[in-house]
């Protein structure tokens, strides 16, 4: 008896190696799935702006990155004793113009070095709906699209909903600007499945419907432009309500854990997952908490791992698990 419907997703023909370098952009999905890239290894970038839910401010982020804009304080504003860019994520705000303004370009500059040597780009949109700006905003560039809202009072926004062709048109500008800069860049769209239901359960189902009409037009524009369907993964596969956290809003750990699954299976190749359940039994270890620190059980458990650890960098010394080494190492020599 089956209790959900599962679907086949095709296999990626580029697939993600722990070598590459990818670089995440987009809600706040895009940070689920980031932690569990950086906890198996992988080199990972995410969210240079903060996280970005509607299309223009995500092409307006890479867009930054590709040709390294340097903010000035003109682009800040002030606001509940703190300074501000509408083009960025709150935790980019500052008690100073200057400590914003370091935190923005220094961000910038890492991005714009990193999206050059990159090997897959991962966009999550979010929502279609825009946040303008009116004439009430402060420091505000009018109808210009807001980021973040800072928790600015309402009548600083007009709210409309993008259409599909304007979307299209709008990436289909980026995505030529990017394979000029970066020839051998893949890019990967999905659909987050958070729920924008604060937006209205109506809205949000219109607003999805747009990006997932514009992201299949894309995909079929670019043969460098692939879908991962983590938004139908949770929609329809799961479809449950005990898949979401308890806002109702907001995937749980479950849900994010089987996409993660099922994205590993789709996008990355045999030896990558074999590479991948070693790291995974490794944090394991090093996360391990013993009941009795001086036991000859116990040093051989830090001497097993740390010649398993020795042995996987001597043969991929690209992965970052010094950490780990230095931690098994260091036990050893303290139960000598």
């Amino acid at each position: 008896m089956k209790f959900h419907f599962e679907f086949d997703i095709k296999k990626s023909e580029h697939s993600i190696q722990l070598q590459d370098k990818l670089l995440l952009i987009g809600s706040c999905f895009t940070e689920n799935i980031g932690e569990k890239l950086r906890r198996h290894k992988f080199q990972v970038q995410e969210n240079p702006h903060g996280i970005l839910f509607n299309p223009v401010s995500v092409v307006e982020a890479i867009s930054d990155y590709l040709s390294c804009k340097e903010y000035t304080d003109k682009d800040l504003f002030f606001y509940n004793e703190a300074w501000h860019s509408w083009k960025h994520h709150s935790r980019f705000s500052g008690l100073s113009a200057e400590e914003c303004i370091a935190k923005i370009n220094n961000s910038i500059i890492n991005a714009h070095a990193y999206i050059k040597e990159a090997d897959h780009l991962m966009i999550t949109l979010g929502s279609a709906w825009l946040y303008t700006l009116t004439d009430k905003a402060a420091n505000a560039e009018l109808h210009a699209v807001a980021s973040n809202n800072h928790k600015a009072p309402s009548d600083w926004f007009q709210k409309r909903l993008m259409t599909a062709s304007e979307t299209v048109s709008i990436f289909e500008e980026l995505i030529q600007k990017i394979q000029s800069f970066n020839p051998r860049l893949q890019i990967l769209f999905t659909i987050s499945p958070v729920r924008h239901l604060r937006e209205g359960l109506v809205e949000n189902n219109r607003s999805k419907a747009v990006l997932i009409q514009a992201v299949h037009q894309l995909v079929d524009s670019f043969s460098f432009v692939h879908y991962f369907p983590a938004y139908e993964l949770v929609i329809d596969d799961l479809r449950d309500y005990r898949f979401y956290a308890e806002d109702l809003v907001h995937p749980n750990y479950q849900a994010t854990q089987y996409v993660w699954e099922k994205l590993v299976d789709a996008c990355m190749d045999e030896q990558t997952k074999l590479i991948m359940k070693e790291i995974a039994e490794i944090n394991l270890a090093f996360q391990h908490k013993p009941f009795n620190p001086g036991s000859e059980k116990h040093l051989q458990f830090l001497k097993n791992y740390y010649f398993k650890t020795k042995h996987l960098k001597l043969q991929y010394p690209f992965l970052n698990i010094s950490s780990e080494l230095d931690y098994f190492q260091t036990g050893i020599r303290q139960n000598f």
